[in-house]
């Protein structure tokens, strides 16, 4: 089994993934959040085809604080259902992997 993962969520504005991902570093649920975009994202909502700018925020931590990170994610985030998705590490460099596990709590 995993014990490390990748949280993903999408943001609308850069300041929300900022906002968010100070508030997983600030609580030590994560060690390192990366913020990518803008990008397009493409996708079916309410019976109707959108296409909207996004931020991607992914967040490294282990895999047993995921329920925490997410409801943190979903207490901030703007979007009524939130894209939050957790992918496992399933190999890394071991010295990184450390560092995760130095740094979440």
């Amino acid at each position: 089994m995993e014990k490390y993962i990748q949280v993903v969520t999408t943001l609308p504005t850069k300041r929300d993934a900022e906002r968010i991902g100070e508030r997983l570093l600030d609580h030590l649920l994560v060690a390192c959040v990366q913020i990518v975009g803008p990008i397009e994202s493409m996708y079916w909502w309410r019976g109707k085809q959108e296409i909207s700018q996004e931020w991607i925020l992914i967040a490294k931590t282990k895999k047993k604080l995921y329920e925490r990170v997410e409801e943190a994610i979903k207490n901030l985030h703007p979007y009524e259902i939130p894209e939050i998705i957790a992918v496992p590490i399933v190999a890394g460099y071991k010295p990184y992997l450390d560092w995760i596990e130095s740094e979440v709590r």
